[in-house]
């Protein structure tokens, strides 16, 4: 099973460079890892601790814990790496203490002998639920220390299926899963996994930690005035054509922040809203008296739910939920797209009565008109849920120096 895992690797190598010649984000893949191996950092007889996150959300799930390692002992060589573009490419716009960040090799095991002998690392921390074996294994016969944090494990994972046996082997080889809920650590322990508890989820900290460094935006506050926001947040195309011809029926101020950013989008977006004025352009206009402003930057999202009163997260329709999060820590209730099954917190939130689900503009408005209603106590309410799920950060790190 080894040899067909090593086959697939370089198959997924191929496949990666192949579909790098029309698609930019697999071509930065290609050329982020060029070299790679032959430019590591000189570490001079550093204690290494690995992160290593799939992409951006991971980066932010870490960030606590890496946080409260690096201020207890700050001679800590903090290592990160990204499987993804998108976490290399925008990881410098997070307030975070790692020393090296880098692109994770591709996991054949050649790539990961050498990367692991370089770095040797005394710790390895993988974020949710990205598993590379090769790196995994080199990593245990370096005697390093490996746990799984906030780890999400469903029914459908490979881990639990009838050819799931060298997948297993793989999770054989931490020392302990921080898992986020009940469910993960049952089905770990199904396969007699018991090395295992439930810590919760470590963005909750980090949101927290978001909340206490809000920067006033000029811009932001500008067009905010002395009005209430709607804010929807990490918009994809089919969040915007729910809510498009209902943000054009209505008199309240919006912000939009689509997840893609680029040109060609945000004029497809500017093109279809009345009275609208994009976040680049706001110098050069009276934003105070726009209706719409869209967030054609990335990094201010954060920012801009501080002044937000509810929000509508994208993500919901391809199964891709962002951040749900970040709003709530400022007491907005939440409204997003139908396909969130792998995203846990999103059903807590509808279970409490912050979150709503919807998947028509009619039901979209429904949602919208029940918050309106009682806003100011179900903003309580949401407020009150982030700060009784905090602390995950602090459970790990007591339970890692506690053995």
């Amino acid at each position: 099973m080894q040899i067909l895992y090593n086959i697939g690797i370089y198959i997924l190598g191929v496949g990666i460079r192949i579909t790098s010649l029309f698609n930019p984000k697999a071509k930065e893949w290609i050329n982020g890892r060029k070299n790679l191996l032959n430019n590591l950092p000189e570490l001079s007889g550093k204690e290494v601790v690995w992160f290593h996150c799939a992409s951006l959300g991971e980066f932010d799930q870490g960030i606590p814990l890496m946080n409260k390692i690096k201020s207890e002992n700050s001679s800590i060589y903090l290592l990160v790496t990204f499987f993804s573009p998108s976490g290399m490419l925008h990881y410098h716009k997070r307030e975070h203490s790692a020393d090296h960040v880098m692109y994770l090799p591709l996991d054949t095991p050649s790539k990961a002998r050498i990367f692991v002998s370089h770095f040797k690392p005394k710790q390895a921390f993988f974020i949710k639920y990205e598993f590379w074996t090769n790196h995994i294994l080199e990593a245990k016969k370096n005697r390093t220390k490996i746990y799984n944090v906030s780890g999400i494990f469903r029914n459908d994972h490979r881990f639990f299926k009838w050819y799931g046996g060298f997948f297993r082997k793989t999770l054989l080889s931490f020392d302990w899963f921080f898992v986020q809920n009940t469910n993960s650590l049952q089905l770990l322990n199904s396969i007699g996994i018991k090395n295992a508890s439930v810590s919760g989820d470590s963005r909750f900290d980090r949101v927290l930690e978001n909340k206490k460094n809000i920067r006033e935006n000029e811009i932001l506050s500008k067009f905010k005035n002395d009005n209430e926001i709607f804010i929807i947040g990490s918009s994809w195309p089919d969040d915007e054509n729910l809510l498009i011809p209902w943000i054009n029926s209505q008199e309240n101020k919006i912000l939009l922040a689509p997840h893609n950013v680029d040109e060609s989008h945000i004029q497809s977006i500017l093109s279809k809203i009345e009275d609208a004025v994009r976040y680049t352009d706001a110098n050069s206009n009276d934003i105070s008296t726009k209706k719409v402003l869209v967030l054609d930057t990335i990094g201010q999202l954060s920012n801009a739910y501080s002044l937000g009163s509810i929000a509508y997260v994208g993500g919901g329709f391809s199964g891709n939920l962002h951040n749900i999060l970040e709003p709530a820590v400022f007491g907005l209730p939440v409204i997003f797209g139908p396909k969130h099954s792998r995203f846990p917190e999103a059903q807590r939130f509808i279970d409490v009565g912050i979150g709503y689900s919807v998947e028509t503009e009619s039901e979209f408005i429904k949602a919208l008109d029940k918050i309106k209603s009682d806003l100011t106590s179900i903003s309580s309410r949401t407020v009150d849920f982030v700060e009784q799920n905090k602390g995950a950060a602090d459970k790990i790190y007591n339970h890692i120096n506690s053995n």
